[in-house]
C-alpha cells in the first residue's frame, strides 16, 4: 500500500509536470520554427502542402524517435502530415510486436505471468 499523498506532494508534483511541459512546448517551438525555415512545407511522404492554418497538421518527425536530438542542420527531421505521422509510429509499433529472435538470440517472453497456471488442478480437484 502507497503511503497517502499530501497536498504539499499534489502541488509539487503538478509544479513539475507543468514544469516538464513547459520545457518540452519550448523545445518544440524552437526545433519546429528552425525545420519550418529548413524544409519546404511538404509532407515528406505523402507530398501534400501547408499553409496558413492548415500548417497546424504539419509535424516535425524525429528520424531516431529522439526528441532531444536535435541537429542544427535538421539532420534528424522530417516534416510529415498528422496522419503519416501517425502511420510511421504505427509501422514500428506493430514492427516491435511482430519482430522475432535472431538465431542465437534468447527471447524474453514479453509477460511471466500465467493466470490460468492453476486452473487444471482447480479443475482436477472438483471431479
Amino acid at each position: 500500500m502507497s503511503p497517502k499523498k499530501t497536498p504539499a506532494d499534489i502541488n509539487t508534483q503538478d509544479e513539475i509536470v507543468a514544469m516538464a511541459r513547459r520545457q518540452q512546448a519550448q523545445r518544440e517551438k524552437g526545433y519546429r520554427a528552425q525545420a519550418f525555415k529548413l524544409y519546404p512545407k511538404i509532407c515528406a511522404r505523402c507530398g501534400r502542402e501547408f499553409s496558413g492554418e492548415k500548417l497546424r497538421e504539419l509535424t516535425v518527425h524525429h528520424k531516431d524517435h529522439n526528441h532531444n536530438n536535435n541537429p542544427p542542420d535538421g539532420s534528424n527531421w522530417e516534416l510529415l502530415c498528422l496522419y503519416c505521422h501517425d502511420n510511421e509510429h504505427a509501422r514500428y509499433q506493430v514492427a516491435d510486436a511482430y519482430s522475432r529472435a535472431t538465431p542465437g538470440e534468447e527471447r524474453v517472453p514479453p509477460s511471466t505471468h500465467r493466470p490460468f497456471a492453476v486452473l487444471e488442478s482447480l479443475l482436477k480437484r472438483k471431479t
